[in-house]
């Protein structure tokens, strides 16, 4: 069990267990995670880093087990989940995508220009994707956890492609949204955030796999 602090409870898992084709990937995982906390999920690939995560939004089904929201309940509201996948058009500017976020969350344009403003994007607001680097691409997926503000940030390997400063904004980014009380679960390699707690998911890895039906 990876325990909160005695703060308010935001994200409770408990007797997760995920698989991944024939393998059972960890098993028995609770966790608990109150506002202000941080939590890297720690292991080498394959480990059910990215499982978990995808449990954890709702996207794939734990083999056994449940999530619960404790302050907005089970809704997509709740969380935003950032993938490998940046899930930029290629074919439409950085502008035009970080509005698009905009409208689809129902914020203001405002919001979508303060985002890329602050992902250091202003001035290729008018580049469409497939012009802008891979650490420019990356920056406009992570607009969108400022477009609109949710508790939990669900983030895999969210540094991928970073220049030092690029990963000096996340940084302040996770900070602030600590600060706020928000709430961060983040696969991670290398360097993590300040004050975060460790889950190693290989540790939880069965010690006996079944033989393949």
């Amino acid at each position: 069990m990876v325990a909160p602090a005695a703060k308010s409870l935001v994200l409770e898992a408990e007797n997760l267990s995920g698989v991944r084709g024939p393998r059972t990937l960890f098993e028995n995982l609770s966790l608990q995670l109150a506002s202000g906390e941080a939590l890297e999920l720690r292991g080498p690939n394959g480990s059910g880093k990215s499982t978990l995560l995808r449990i954890l939004a709702g996207l794939t089904r734990p083999e056994r087990g449940t999530v619960r929201y404790a302050a907005s309940g089970d809704s997509e509201s709740a969380r935003h989940y950032l993938g490998h996948a940046d899930a930029i058009k290629p074919n439409e500017s950085a502008g035009q995508q970080a509005r698009f976020w905009a409208r689809f969350f129902g914020r203001p344009e405002e919001a979508a220009i303060l985002a890329l403003k602050r992902l250091g994007l202003s001035t290729r607001r008018d580049v469409p994707g497939r012009g802008l680097s891979a650490g420019q691409r990356r920056r406009l997926a992570l607009a969108r956890l400022l477009i609109d503000p949710r508790p939990v940030w669900l983030l895999d390997e969210p540094a991928a492609a970073l220049d030092m400063e690029g990963q000096a904004t996340l940084a302040e980014l996770v900070a602030e949204h600590r600060a706020g009380g928000g709430v961060l679960v983040a696969a991670i390699h290398g360097t993590g955030f300040a004050d975060s707690r460790a889950l190693d998911i290989a540790g939880l890895k069965p010690a006996r796999q079944g033989s393949p039906a």
